[in-house]
């Protein structure tokens, strides 16, 4: 199994947030919030393309837009394999924090 990198799991969760919404700027904007950090547009894009390629994303383009000057948005959205990806990385997360606190009551212990 190949994990994912840390920025692949927070640009996946922010897809799976975003739903319809799931665009570069909203991307951006809510992984500014959740991580107190600014992202910028290629920390973003690189993940999104290595994800697309792994089938855990996939995007569309939508019809031309007036206001964005006649250009289309390309919205992502998470596949089933993705939510998988996302449910494993938690499942590994939580068995980590158990092994920490056991260490942690050890070391108090001591």
């Amino acid at each position: 199994m190949r994990l994912l990198s840390r920025s692949e799991e927070l640009v996946l969760l922010a897809v799976w947030k975003l739903k319809d919404e799931a665009y570069c700027i909203p991307i951006q904007a809510h992984l500014d919030k959740m991580t107190g950090k600014k992202w910028s547009f290629g920390s973003i894009f690189d993940p999104l393309d290595r994800l697309e390629k792994k089938g855990l994303l996939r995007s569309t383009l939508t019809e031309p837009v007036r206001a964005r000057g006649g250009r289309s948005k390309r919205v992502y959205r998470i596949t089933a394999q993705g939510k998988k990806a996302l449910a494993e990385m938690y499942r590994i997360q939580e068995a980590m924090r158990a092994e920490a606190e056991a260490i942690e009551a050890e070391t108090e212990k001591a």
